[in-house]
């Protein structure tokens, strides 16, 4: 089964096209970055107009980029939420209407699902079951995840993001969009010795708190970024605090679950320092960490064409309605 897989959610054009068997076959991804800086954050309707132009394109060239042909798609799946609602309505519509033109099934895919699964596009996968942290511009969650479909939600960030932190304390250090990747290159010429918190930390539970953070580095900033070092040793303490308060609240999850294998996906996850920590968090308790390439920690076609692709082999099938829900929580699905 060929599964063409479209991600519109935010400001990443995806398309990418996954075979049942033989894995993925094509993907390519296009980034609205450069139109979205001049304004500082994304222009949600500068990005559903931008989706509208260039996903059409976007899949010709892929068909041809994999020597296949319109006749030769089994599916499509397409991202239906959570995410801008323009931007997500532009490649729902398009989906829906290629696939009743097709005269084939498509499937409405939740965005997180696909980066919970996006490790699976890997040549070594994690088994099920397993704890997923999933760190976004818009999401801090950990999940349970028993098998494809059946997810538990086990704590969520109960205000900011961790990506809408580094964004919102990028914007805070007079750094530009987007900021998270910014930050980070900042924060490898810095020293992490301020002492900020590591928020919710000490209390039980596994929910997540980074508003407080972003204050903290607020005040740090009036107060002692008087050069540019101090700057780029703000963004380190600020990035080694995120990094550290993850890595407590994933041990605190694999030890009262009593898994031991550890998903970590999302935008967020491509921070190499973030990386470094959990990796150092899964030696010291004997955990397998599995992360996606750095390619398929950003929004993506290829994770959503995985996860499309495993639902249509279960048969599930999307109705004529074109959907879309901007806000969808994640412990929805069955």
């Amino acid at each position: 089964m060929y599964v063409l897989g479209i991600e519109t959610s935010c400001d990443e054009t995806g398309v990418a096209i996954y075979h049942s068997i033989t894995g993925l076959i094509s993907h390519t991804i296009y980034t609205q970055a450069g139109m979205h800086s001049e304004y500082g954050g994304v222009v949600p309707e500068l990005a559903s107009r931008d989706h509208i132009r260039k996903l059409v394109p976007l899949i010709k060239q892929l068909l041809q980029k994999s020597n296949l042909q319109k006749s030769d798609i089994d599916g499509i799946a397409y991202t239906a939420g959570p995410g801008l609602m323009g931007a997500l309505l532009a490649g729902a519509a398009t989906a829906r209407s290629m696939a009743w033109a097709w005269r084939i099934p498509a499937v409405a895919v939740h965005h997180m699902e696909g980066h919970l699964l996006a490790p699976m596009l890997e040549n070594n996968p994690p088994a099920f079951p397993f704890i997923a942290l999933l760190i976004s511009g818009g999401h801090t969650l950990l999940v349970r995840v028993e098998t494809i479909g059946c997810y538990q939600l086990l704590g969520e960030s109960l205000d900011d993001a961790a990506g809408e932190a580094f964004d919102k304390t990028a914007k805070l250090l007079g750094l530009g969009y987007p900021g998270g990747p910014k930050l980070a290159e900042l924060a490898e010429k810095g020293r992490p010795d301020y002492k900020f918190p590591r928020p919710m930390t000490g209390r039980p539970g596994l929910n997540f708190s980074f508003s407080g953070l972003k204050t903290f580095a607020l005040n740090t900033i009036n107060d002692s970024a008087k050069t540019d070092q101090d700057k780029a040793d703000i963004a380190a303490a600020f990035q080694q605090a995120v990094a550290e308060t993850l890595s407590i609240k994933c041990k605190r999850a694999l030890q009262q679950t009593g898994i031991n294998r550890l998903v970590v996906a999302g935008g967020v996850s491509a921070n190499k320092q973030i990386r470094t920590v959990l990796q150092t968090m899964a030696s010291q308790t004997h955990c397998q960490i599995f992360f996606p390439r750095p390619e398929f920690c950003t929004d993506n076609g290829a994770m959503i064409a995985y996860a499309g692709c495993q639902r249509l082999l279960r048969g599930e099938l999307q109705s004529l309605e074109i959907t879309a829900r901007p806000r969808w929580p994640i412990n929805d699905l069955l």
